[in-house]
């Protein structure tokens, strides 16, 4: 047997950048110790990032390309963690074994948003008790709400989620792969606007008046408006939109889950970014606006309640202003913070092919 000839034995991870990569570093020593106690012999774990992966669109190119590392590192296994979202005619794929090439990949967004370096050690070592020697031949189908499927031909053992947690499960892991929380510094020209169109509303009397008298309902729906107007115009005027169709995209359902993806990640960033504003401007509001002279402009005493909702009014106004200063952003640059890499480079190939 391959693992009986060798002192120590190593298994590859080659991983995407970004995400993937450190995933695959925060699990490598939990599998290294998973694997020592499962076969008795010291391991090591090798992670190589390789974006050359980041070219490939389907689970079988995927393992050709892992199979190659591994013959030429002399790996005994090799695992591919991608977050490219991988689809079959039921739905998301979640992981592939081929027990003969020794070889095997995990697509990360099926495992969803949370939890998710424990839910790749749990993958990883499910596949590894089907690579190495002495695996049960007959384990269960079904872990959990993941299903365990034999197959005949390169590719024998697929992991499945259920179908409908599948699919939230996807979209939501592909939202935490695009690190929506970094479209705040991102949009550097957004964030500017929205900042000085704070500013400005901080000392101008008739906006403390409108904060003053909007209700609590016409308050959100002020900020919902802002949100969504700021959300729509960095889709449309940086072409963000998928249609299907075109050369990058051929799969409805593929698209749906790109459209999805992208409107999710960029509420979360704008979100994000109003939340940024809203906590500068009433950080402004508590140091420079004194409260007898925001009580003369209101009529009536000025308490912690009145300042919350100045900077409530300002926020949803800046958030306006900042909509228009993204334009100013140039579509490299958007899809640089709003996207992890792979759909980062997977749209500026899209891209390029429509110029």
């Amino acid at each position: 047997m391959l693992l009986a000839e060798q002192a120590e034995h190593v298994l590859g991870l080659v991983t995407d950048p970004d995400m993937p990569t450190q995933v695959g570093q925060r699990t490598a020593e939990r599998v290294t110790d998973w694997l020592g106690r499962r076969t008795g012999h010291r391991w090591t774990i090798d992670v190589r990032c390789d974006p050359l992966t980041a070219g490939h669109d389907t689970s079988e190119d995927l393992l050709d390309s892992v199979q190659r590392h591994c013959e030429e590192h002399c790996w005994d296994f090799a695992i591919c963690l991608t977050d490219l979202p991988l689809l079959l005619a039921k739905g998301p794929l979640l992981a592939d074994v081929s027990t003969r090439r020794r070889v095997a990949l995990v697509s990360l967004p099926a495992l969803g948003a949370f939890r998710t370096y424990h839910r790749t050690y749990r993958m990883l070592t499910r596949i590894l008790d089907d690579l190495l020697p002495g695996s049960d031949d007959d384990p269960p189908k079904r872990l959990g709400s993941v299903h365990r499927t034999h197959h005949d031909g390169p590719v024998d053992v697929r992991y499945t989620n259920t179908r409908l947690r599948g699919w939230l499960r996807l979209v939501s892991g592909m939202v935490r792969a695009n690190r929506p929380w970094q479209l705040v510094w991102g949009l550097s020209s957004a964030l500017a606007a929205a900042l000085a169109a704070a500013g400005f509303g901080l000392f101008t009397s008739t906006v403390w008046q409108l904060g003053d008298v909007l209700s609590p309902l016409r308050a959100l729906t002020t900020t919902v408006f802002a949100l969504t107007l700021m959300t729509v115009w960095l889709i449309a005027a940086h072409g963000l939109w998928e249609r299907v169709g075109r050369r990058a995209v051929r799969d409805r359902r593929l698209a749906l889950i790109y459209n999805a993806s992208t409107i999710s990640t960029l509420s979360f960033g704008v979100a994000c970014l109003y939340a940024v504003v809203y906590l500068v401007s009433l950080t402004g509001a508590l140091s420079l606006i004194d409260e007898g002279v925001l009580a003369r402009t209101l009529g009536h005493s000025a308490d912690w309640s009145a300042y919350a909702r100045l900077a409530w009014m300002v926020t949803s106004m800046a958030l306006i202003a900042g909509a228009l200063g993204s334009s100013l952003e140039t579509d490299a640059a958007v899809r640089q913070a709003a996207y992890g890499y792979r759909e980062e480079q997977r749209r500026a190939q899209h891209a390029e092919s429509e110029d």
